[in-house]
C-alpha cells in the first residue's frame, strides 16, 4: 500500500513572495546609475583611443618599392 499525504492548507509559504517581493532599494539604483556612468567613461575611453589608430595598417606604397642598386663604374 502507499500512502499519499495531502498537502495541508495551513502552509503560508507563498513560493519566495514575501512582504518585499519585487521592491527594489536604493541601493540598487545607485548601483544602475554608477553601472551606467562607468560604462560612459569607457566608451568615452575607446572612442578616443580609436581615433588615434590609422586607417589602414598596410604600408604605404612609397616605402613597398625595394631599394634601388648602387651603380657599378
Amino acid at each position: 500500500m502507499v500512502a499519499v499525504q495531502q498537502p495541508s492548507n495551513t502552509n503560508d509559504d507563498k513560493g519566495g513572495q514575501g512582504e518585499d517581493f519585487g521592491k527594489s532599494s536604493p541601493v540598487g539604483l545607485v548601483l544602475l546609475i554608477l553601472f551606467f556612468v562607468a560604462v560612459f567613461f569607457l566608451v568615452r575611453s575607446m572612442n578616443k583611443h580609436l581615433r588615434k589608430l590609422p586607417a589602414s595598417f598596410d604600408e604605404p606604397a612609397e616605402t613597398a618599392e625595394p631599394a634601388k642598386a648602387p651603380k657599378k663604374d
